[in-house]
């Protein structure tokens, strides 16, 4: 009879262990660092609240570019991995009339959580090319 129950341990043991090894396998925590793709342009769109008017533009990343009164330099644009839900981030810094008003990452997907605060202008994230 020890010998019976001794053998059912190793087993349960080894049929756990298994089990564990194949849960951590296929489960997306396992493999926590995000893969993203690097692009070179990003297409926003930028609001001008007092002439009402919007327009959509084309933001090399790495240049400062002038679109009005402000002056936007994209850092990075990053679209996630084909294989993933997608989405768009751009990390870009923002001047109006020469006075620092932004400077963070901006998600295409939750326009909303959009930081940038401005009396005069909105400018969100469309996609990366």
């Amino acid at each position: 009879m020890k010998k019976t129950n001794k053998y059912l341990k190793k087993i349960y043991f080894l049929l756990f262990a298994v089990h564990c090894g194949l849960f951590l396998a296929t489960n997306s925590f396992a493999n926590d660092t995000e893969e993203f793709v690097n692009k070179d342009i990003a297409i926003v769109r930028v609001m001008n609240k007092a002439a009402g008017k919007a327009q959509t533009i084309s933001l090399p990343v790495g240049k400062i570019s002038q679109v009005e009164k402000l002056s936007v330099r994209v850092r990075a644009c990053k679209q996630t991995a084909p294989y993933t839900a997608e989405n768009f981030y751009m990390f870009v810094e923002i001047k109006k009339n020469g006075n620092h008003i932004f400077s963070g990452w901006m998600d295409r997907n939750e326009p909303g959580d959009n930081p940038l605060q401005d009396s005069d202008y909105d400018l969100w994230l469309l996609r990366c090319e």
